[in-house]
Formats: structure tokens, sequence, C-alpha cells
């Protein structure tokens, strides 16, 4: 039993250095054909050397058909990902991505849009912004780096026709130039929805703030790059069960849902592998799930009818899956 999406075949048509540690990769179909269609916001699972699949954010303008754009962190915490990326995809090489699917999407009811990135959390940020400059929305967007050389898309932000609507805040910069995120989300105005995307703990800055101060909600939209999913002494056996088969599986305290599945032969489809992008979310029909995702919002977690197998786990003996 398997649920694997087909994939498009794709070239690499240039690879660009857009910052230190940050390159990105210019993607066109293989046969020359349009790209299938995208929104601000989407991704596509990159199947990469070595067998790895990993989720990068679109960030060209999602008007284009010809191309799809990505930027890549080399980052030293990697499980392999992004070291494939930057030190085995070279220009010309074929690759196999998936169509784009988006989990981070606008609000277009929003009457205005305050968009926040963190390092390369810039990259689906840097879409949204092409996006509601080009419908004439009202937006502001704030961009958090470490330093100047790794500000990626740097020229290209500050030439755009928005740049009067963007900020820049380094972390070596002057004090009176850095975000004051308290400042920012305080006394949350109607109609307003918060974007974040970045490093964990840009984002838990934000998220914790604007819930302090009252964000509802439903105004506060957000995708992260990498979790940090880690074992537990309260981690036990349990069962799933697969509703269209009866076939039951037995998950092992030292393995994950989607392990376990795999080795009786029923493939779930995945990217992160740490609850971060919901390319495996689950309908849970039975059962109470252990969420250790950072993808589902606090209500959708309480809710308990979905789950993501990559990392999430059961607080009760079995699990009814609708696989």
């Amino acid at each position: 039993m398997s649920n694997h999406q087909p994939t498009i075949a794709v070239r690499v048509a240039r690879k660009q250095q857009e910052a230190l540690d940050i390159c990105s990769f210019e993607l066109v179909a293989e046969d020359g054909a349009p790209l299938p269609a995208f929104s601000a916001g989407s991704h596509v699972d990159v199947h990469l050397p070595g067998g790895l699949t990993r989720p990068y954010s679109l960030c060209n303008p999602p008007g284009e058909s010809h191309r799809y754009l990505i930027g890549v962190l080399r980052d030293p915490s990697s499980r392999g990902g992004s070291q494939a990326m930057h030190d085995q995809v070279q220009e010309g090489q074929q690759l196999q991505i998936s169509a784009p699917a988006n989990h981070f999407a606008l609000a277009h009811d929003a009457k205005r849009h305050l968009l926040l990135a963190g390092g390369i959390g810039i990259t689906p940020i840097l879409c949204m912004a092409e996006r509601l400059a080009n419908t004439g929305a009202d937006f502001e967007m704030h961009y958090c780096t470490r330093s100047l050389d790794r500000t990626a898309f740097h020229q290209r932000i500050a030439a755009s026709n928005f740049a009067p609507k963007v900020q820049f805040h380094f972390d070596d910069g002057a004090a009176g130039q850095k975000l004051d995120i308290p400042a920012l989300l305080n006394g949350p105005a109607g109609g307003v929805h918060l974007y974040v995307c970045g490093p964990k703990g840009f984002m838990d800055a934000v998220l914790n703030t604007a819930r302090a101060q009252g964000w509802p909600e439903d105004r506060l939209h957000y995708e992260f790059f990498a979790g940090a999913v880690t074992a537990s002494s309260t981690d036990a056996s349990f069962e799933v069960q697969i509703a269209s088969s009866g076939q039951i599986v037995v998950v092992p305290r030292d393995k994950t849902v989607v392990q376990a599945l795999a080795e009786a032969g029923v493939e779930v489809q995945m990217s992160c592998e740490q609850g971060v992008c919901g390319t495996c979310l689950t309908r849970v029909i039975e059962g109470i799930p252990d969420h250790k995702d950072l993808y589902l919002t606090p209500e959708e977690q309480a809710a308990n009818d979905q789950f993501t197998p990559c990392c999430s786990r059961s607080r009760s003996p079995r699990l009814v899956l609708d696989l």
C-alpha cells in the first residue's frame, strides 16, 4: 500500500550564491513545458541524491510558470538535505520534485499583512511580498538576519517596487535598527494578519509575543523549517490499525509510526521527517494522538482528528488511521 504522488522531472538551470552559505536553484521542466501553477507560500518536495526528500519554499513571483526558484541554507546541523543541495546538486543536473503544495497561504480577506522573516525564512515571505505588491494589497515586511553578508536576495528586494515597505534588521548592526518585536506587535489592529517564517527561536519569540498581546490564533500564519523531535521517557509502544484493510501494526517505542508502517508494507508520503511540513498529515479515526509536530495549530492538535506520523505518537493503546 502506498500513497506516493507522481513527480515532475526538472533540470537545474542555474545555481547561484545568494549570500554566505545560501544558494538559490532555478528549476525548469526537463521537457520544456510550463510548470504547475503555485500560490504564494507554496513549497515543493525535492528528491535529493542519496534518497532524501526535503521541502523547499518557492521564492519566485507566483505568476511565473517557466521556473521554480528555491533558496537553500547550508545548515551545519542538517540531517543531510542542505549539504546534498550545496555539494552534490549542480547546474544542468536533473531532479525529481513534487507538484507545489501550500500549507502557508495568504489570507486574502485580510485588510493588512505583516510579514516577518528570519534568515532563510525569507523564501516564502519574499514570494508573499511579490504577490501582495502585484495585487496592490496593504503590507509591510521585516527581514532579520545575522549580518548583511548573510542576507539572501538583498539586492532583489532593494530593487523591487515594494522596497519602501521592507525594513532590514541585522544582529550585528546598531541597536536602533534591531527589530522590537513587542512594539511591532503591540495592540493587534482588526483585520491585520501576521506571517512568520525562520529559525525556531525567532518564530517562538514572534508567536509567543503575539499570543501574549492578544492576537487571535486565526490571524497567525507560520511555517517552521525544522523541528527538534526528541524521544521521551514516556514514549511507549502502541498499535496502529489501517482502516481500509483492518491491518494492525505495532509501533515499538524506538520507531516512528512511518517507520513501523513502512516495514509492514504501508508507505506514507513524507518529506521533512520532523513534523513541520504537513506532507505526511494523516486523519485519525479513533484514538488519541501524542502530538510532537510544529505544523498543526494548538486548536487542530486539540481536535485529535489528524496527526503527523513522522514524529507524533499515541496516548491511547491504538490509533485507527484513515489509510
